[in-house]
């Protein structure tokens, strides 16, 4: 589980509030866990609770997602 320290804080990096930061924060994202993923070569369990975690997050609220911005309702507006 030593594997889960680099992996957790992404959870915890806040979206920015201007809509036009959200490309560049999900890119950043997905960039850091590709290179992590393809460095550090994290074991089997600790990748299944970082991705549990991730779609639990996601699951719970549009908004709670660190891959998309805040949307009201269920649909986003692009622009």
């Amino acid at each position: 589980m030593y594997c889960l320290q680099c992996l957790l804080p992404v959870l915890l990096i806040p979206k920015p509030t201007n809509p036009a930061l959200m490309e560049t924060h999900l890119m950043f994202i997905v960039l850091y866990l590709v290179g992590f993923f393809l460095e550090r070569k994290p074991c089997t369990i600790c990748s299944l609770v970082f991705l549990t975690a991730v779609s639990l997050i996601c699951y719970s609220g549009v908004g709670n997602c660190i891959f998309w911005g805040n949307c009201e309702g269920h649909q986003c507006e692009n622009g």
